[in-house]
């Protein structure tokens, strides 16, 4: 396909279809990665715990070998391979139990032609003196985790991307996800460790020699960020040869019926029970309240340090005591489709357990691993025990 003056190729990976999108200004470097085929790569961005943006190419080749057209990612996170499924033209159906992750969902799955206008923009980032569900963030973690002008900020913008208008209820739908898509992003670049596990505001704020960037990225404005995240949310935007959608949904109540492939990408149980990485909702609790800003002051949990968000059943049963039981549970839920499995090595269950857990439905099993290591995690030191592993039951 030729190249236009002023456009450029996004070719995610090997095989797909090369799709010509408009060239943007100040496209985020990490969006353009170059390979030995000076290929354009193009993905979302993430700094979701556990992502796996960095081996989509390897992903890429297993579905590649798969012959399948309708797919579940069952636990989608940021849609990183829901977006490399969409890219294969497949029919995705994109889940994730938190209601943050499913309007990133919406914003690049389901949406296939609505992106955010300056006019957008301009509207969202415009000052305003009513707040009609108050000023959440504001009232409530003052010094923990933004500066108060921050907080401010988060709280107008929030309110104007909901009163969002002018538009139908589609398109608004979509406009509403990519701005929520750019200013989660915008939270999360801000933020020490791209987490809110702990009050830690003043990691940003002590004045001491440093060795790295962050404090770069922490000082520049929110609105700088969410400029640059809606540019990049324009940017994945494209339109698929199938319909996807996205759903917000407990993985046990989906029906079943429906996919060539279920896509399992569960939360991760260390051995370790007391550091066990299973409980997002106290990583991620501020981008779920903005999510649902008109109730989270309601649900705040005013006994924590940090504002936690009040436990749900949004917690998906992953935890040491109940994690086979909660696999045995969706292979058997999902046995009649393919199920592609992927997991890391030195977790709970076991690697081999896992197999044997699939192989009672499933004839062929598979696993395929590589190296790989997680930023947050190096398994207690120990590159070499670093796999990532993928389980393929047919």
């Amino acid at each position: 396909m030729e190249n236009r003056k002023h456009d450029f190729i996004v070719s995610d990976f090997r095989g797909v279809t090369p799709v010509i999108m408009p060239m943007k200004k100040n496209i985020p470097r990490y969006l353009m990665e170059g390979n030995n085929n000076n290929d354009l790569h193009i993905s979302p961005s993430t700094r979701f715990q556990g992502s796996k943006r960095k081996i989509l190419p390897w992903l890429h080749e297993i579905f590649g070998d798969l012959q399948f057209n309708t797919v579940l990612d069952a636990f989608g996170g940021t849609g990183c391979v829901s977006y490399l499924l969409k890219r294969m033209g497949k029919k995705v159906t994109f889940n994730d139990c938190f209601r943050w992750n499913y309007i990133l969902g919406q914003a690049i799955i389901s949406n296939n032609c609505v992106t955010i206008s300056d006019n957008d923009i301009n509207q969202i980032l415009s000052p305003r003196d009513d707040y009609p569900w108050g000023k959440v963030v504001s009232n409530n973690f003052k010094d923990i985790y933004y500066l108060d002008s921050e907080n401010e900020w988060i709280d107008t913008v929030t309110t104007n991307i909901l009163e969002l208008s002018g538009y139908t209820n589609k398109i608004l739908r979509y406009k509403k996800a990519l701005a929520f898509y750019a200013l989660f992003q915008a939270c999360l670049v801000k933020r020490p460790f791209n987490l809110f596990h702990r009050k830690n505001l003043n990691l940003r704020l002590r004045d001491v020699p440093r060795s790295f960037g962050n404090k770069t990225t922490w000082d520049k404005p929110f609105a700088d960020w969410f400029r640059l995240f809606i540019e990049e949310a324009n940017c994945l935007v494209f339109s698929s040869q199938n319909i996807c959608r996205t759903i917000n949904s407990d993985v046990f109540k989906i029906n079943p019926s429906c996919y060539d492939i279920v896509y399992l990408d569960p939360p991760y149980v260390k051995k370790a029970r007391e550091r066990s990485s299973t409980k997002y909702l106290r990583y991620y609790h501020f981008l779920e309240g903005l999510a649902t800003y008109h109730s989270w002051a309601d649900r705040i949990d005013f006994s924590t340090r940090n504002r936690r968000m009040k436990e749900s059943c949004k917690e998906i049963p992953f935890t040491p005591n109940k994690v086979i039981d909660s696999f045995d549970q969706l292979f058997k839920k999902y046995e009649n489709s393919t199920i592609v499995v992927s997991y890391k090595a030195g977790g709970i269950p076991s690697v081999d357990t896992l197999k044997r857990l699939l192989k009672k439905y499933k004839n062929n099993v598979r696993l395929i691993t590589k190296p790989y290591t997680y930023a947050l995690n190096r398994q207690n030191g120990d590159k070499k025990l670093n796999r990532e592993c993928v389980l393929i039951g047919e």
